[in-house]
């Protein structure tokens, strides 16, 4: 099935099959690797991807869902430099240990501070709460968020 879709700002044209998982595409088909592969049924987040906007588990997509559709992975969130803010506060508080959840935490940072640029502790742990961590307490996550806010804001 022929699939169109925008990733990281650049027209995507592709001939796979339909029920490919999007992870998949994004990683072997693209070669973004920040999207990582963890329990492979959306409830670890670190597949996470912005798809039009809203965080989503690219793990449980089917590739012909993203048809017509805009999708952001880390990869492109960094090279942009929206989310530097966010970058800098993780590596100050030290929020990040092995780094497998990274990505996926960081895109979900960013899009809880896109729709609501001050949250408070209880909405950022809200926000956040798609993504696993084994490493940490969540703690140093949940300060380096709320320090971006400070930061980052609107």
């Amino acid at each position: 099935m022929e699939i169109k879709f925008k990733i990281n700002g650049k027209d995507v044209q592709l001939d796979l099959p339909a029920e490919k998982r999007l992870v998949d595409v994004i990683r072997e088909d693209l070669g973004f690797t920040g999207t990582k592969i963890g329990c492979g049924e959306g409830e670890c987040g670190a597949c996470t991807v912005i798809l039009d906007g809203v965080t989503v588990n690219s793990c449980i997509i089917p590739v012909f869902q993203v048809n017509g559709r805009d999708i952001m992975t880390i990869e492109g969130l960094m090279e942009s430099g929206r989310a530097d803010h966010i970058k800098e506060s993780f590596l100050k508080h030290g929020a990040v240990q092995c780094g497998f959840c990274i990505p996926g935490m960081v895109l979900s940072s960013f899009a809880l501070l896109e729709k609501n640029p001050h949250p408070s502790e209880e909405e950022i742990r809200t926000g956040l709460s798609g993504n696993l961590c084994r490493c940490t307490g969540y703690k140093k996550i949940v300060e380096a968020v709320s320090a971006a806010s400070v930061k980052g804001g609107k």
